[in-house]
């Protein structure tokens, strides 16, 4: 499962605000959505959110295996 907790650490460290994505940025609400879920994201939100905190895919998400 890949979960996205490092998303928040990386944007309170970096001083950006999910209100500064939204109205900044056009990073879509149901898209943050999905990040607080852990659901479905595509790639280039993934790539632009790269861009945009100036860091790298795993200061953003992280995989942890599927507990069985």
């Amino acid at each position: 499962m890949i979960i996205y907790d490092r998303l928040w650490e990386t944007m309170k460290r970096k001083g950006i605000s999910q209100y500064t994505l939204i109205h900044k940025y056009n990073i879509n609400e149901a898209q943050l959505d999905r990040f607080r879920k852990n659901d479905i994201v595509k790639t280039i939100t993934l790539d632009r959110l790269c861009k945009i905190l100036d860091c790298n895919i795993e200061d953003i998400c992280e995989y942890i295996e599927d507990e069985e």
